[in-house]
């Protein structure tokens, strides 16, 4: 089968009629949209992009004019690279609400930039008007952008497929042929094979008007309504959520009230009866770490087991909490975040009673675990002279002491295989019946006085497991007792919105890769009695933006097609004429004539691209 694609306009001249070749090229461009009229038109639901045009004076005709230029998808674009950019700041200046040591700190070493920052609220970037404003303004753009477009879509979808155009050949892909079979029966095909393709099929008319890739709109329309519940689950979560730290020793508990919290900062909106109901209890905590080699000390086991009820009276159960892999409980998750040492200490008075026995946990300043911090007896503590007093003591924890060569006292590897524990003594008022709010770590020596030793210096020693601190002038004695517990840190977030803003990242990916790789496209098959009584059959395709899949597409069709609907046999040549002397008793149909009728093939034109050379 001889096949010839289709020729496009014939050639003008070059020279002084140019002018006139130009605007002939559009008479035929507008020719061509007309042409087409609606079956060119809602392959996308994207507003149509008009020539600039001044709205009338007056409140309204602005307001008509703002809106428009607020719910265009260029301005929410444009808003969310501003809401993209307005977040940095957050991440490189401090925040108040994430770290306010640091923001005071800031605050004295930039004494010209932070009332600078304080206007701008920099210090509290999520929260301050400008910020908001962006958020908002590029909330309501999406809104006004997506909901016309949904309902629009949604209209397309009830409807059905635009019916050809008058003037196929007008089309970017376009194929012919000439068949015997009767054009009902075409049809008939042709509404079946593009059904069995799953395209949307209907007969208007002479011809069946087919369409498919609905997907690609609903991806778009997905991608932006994704960006909206993202939106409104981070707005939710920034409102609603809570965030505390607590520090518990091995053998200790937790339940989830304000009150057991070592800090404890929330959202705007947040409740106290928002907290999720749950308790559990530190079992032990396990940590290993490499022996040798350039990671030594690096952590290989970091977990901490527990025991939790859900609800005040919830079942018991146990699990494992790790680094990145935290507990969760409805709303909120329990993170493992920190780990360090608590020595048990003994402090007796001087007749030998025991005025106080814990364990103190102790704070670690390196990756060695290098420890400090307080221990303090606030109660039933009396001197030599039987007067109340309050003893204080800094304390000094190294697991792996590197022994008296090593001439500091710096832990040498975070396991204990070596812990020692130095102590200096004060005595006196600790002020913790000031009202003033205290650090269990820190210790204010405003009102105490220092233990003297034999040269006048502060009274202080290193100890080893069992080894006892006698206090001098019969003030009492320290021990530190054989045992030293872990304790681990762990971080409670409570942020409701999380779930909702991780299935709208997943379905605005999804939503994206369908706008991106599926193409919404039209086919149509026309098929009509010619003057001599042979079916011609038409078949053209058109696709929202040049691709090369809707020729290759239609290519495939058009082949399936013709195997149900071939071409026409040739006309039988006339008995009374006489072959052409020069071309002999069997003349080879010439290839250049595809619509002469001595061609041995059926009128064939192929879709654009569909055949390659």
């Amino acid at each position: 089968m001889s096949t010839t694609s289709e020729t496009g306009p014939g050639h003008t001249p070059a020279g002084s009629e140019g002018d006139a070749a130009d605007a002939a090229a559009r008479e035929q461009d507008q020719a061509k949209e007309q042409d087409l009229g609606e079956a060119g038109s809602q392959l996308s639901t994207a507003p149509q992009e008009d020539l600039p045009n001044l709205p009338a004076l007056g409140v309204i005709g602005w307001a008509r004019w703002f809106w428009r230029q607020l719910t265009s998808m260029r301005v929410a674009l444009l808003l969310l690279l501003l809401l993209s950019l307005a977040a940095i700041p957050g991440s490189l200046i401090p925040q108040t609400g994430v770290d306010e040591t640091r923001v005071a700190d800031f605050r004295e070493q930039h004494e010209f930039l932070a009332p600078v920052y304080d206007k701008l609220g920099l210090f509290n970037v999520y929260s301050s008007v400008w910020f908001s404003a962006i958020y908002i303004l590029l909330f309501i753009s999406l809104i006004g952008c997506i909901a016309p477009r949904t309902l629009q879509f949604v209209g397309q979808l009830r409807g059905r497929p635009p019916g050809a155009p008058r003037r196929l050949t007008r089309l970017p892909a376009y194929t012919t042929w000439r068949t015997e079979a009767d054009p009902e029966q075409v049809r008939e095909a042709a509404l079946a094979l593009l059904k069995k393709r799953r395209f949307r099929a209907h007969l208007a008319g002479d011809a069946v008007a087919a369409e498919k890739g609905y997907l690609r709109e609903a991806g778009n329309l997905a991608f932006h309504l994704a960006l909206i519940v993202m939106l409104i689950a981070f707005a939710w979560g920034q409102l609603f959520k809570s965030e505390g730290n607590k520090l518990i020793v091995e053998g200790n508990g937790f339940a989830n009230t304000l009150t057991q919290y070592d800090d404890f900062k929330s959202g705007n909106l947040f409740d106290v009866t928002d907290l999720e109901p749950f308790s559990f209890e530190v079992k032990s905590f396990t940590g290993t770490y490499e022996r040798s080699g350039p990671n030594k000390g690096t952590p290989r086991t970091y977990e901490t087991e527990l025991v939790y009820t859900e609800g005040a009276y919830g079942e018991e159960k146990t699990t494992t909490v790790k680094v990145n892999e935290p507990l969760v409980i409805g709303d909120s998750r329990i993170y493992l975040v920190s780990h360090g040492y608590a020595p048990v200490v003994t402090v007796r008075d001087g007749d030998g009673k025991v005025v106080f026995k814990d364990a103190v946990p102790l704070l670690p300043l390196d990756s060695n675990v290098t420890s400090s911090g307080v221990v303090k007896v606030l109660d039933g503590y009396r001197n030599a002279e039987g007067k109340k007093e309050q003893l204080g003591f800094n304390a000094f924890f190294v697991p792996t002491f590197g022994g008296s060569q090593s001439g500091t006292m710096l832990s040498q590897f975070p396991g204990l295989d070596y812990p020692v524990l130095a102590l200096s003594a004060y005595h006196g008022d600790l002020k913790a019946d000031s009202g003033i709010p205290q650090s269990v770590y820190q210790m204010d020596k405003t009102k105490m006085k220092e233990f003297k030793d034999s040269d006048g210096e502060l009274f202080k020693k290193m100890l080893t497991p069992g080894e006892t601190m006698t206090l001098p002038n019969g003030a009492g004695s320290v021990t530190f007792e054989k045992e030293v517990r872990e304790w681990a840190g762990f971080q409670m977030v409570q942020e409701p919105g999380g779930g909702w803003a991780l299935g709208g990242a997943l379905v605005a990916i999804a939503g994206l890769a369908g706008s991106l790789f599926i193409q919404r496209r039209r086919v149509w098959v026309r098929a009509v009695e010619g003057p001599d009584g042979v079916t011609v059959v038409e078949m053209a395709g058109l696709g929202r933006s040049e691709s090369a899949t809707v020729p290759e597409e239609l290519g495939d069709l058009a082949g399936i097609l013709y195997d149900h609907a071939p071409g026409a046999p040739d006309a039988e040549p006339d008995p009374g004429s006489d072959p052409d002397p020069d071309l002999g008793s069997d003349p080879e149909p010439s290839s250049d004539a595809p619509d002469s009728p001595a061609s041995p093939d059926p009128r064939a034109v192929p879709a654009e691209g569909a055949e390659k050379p």
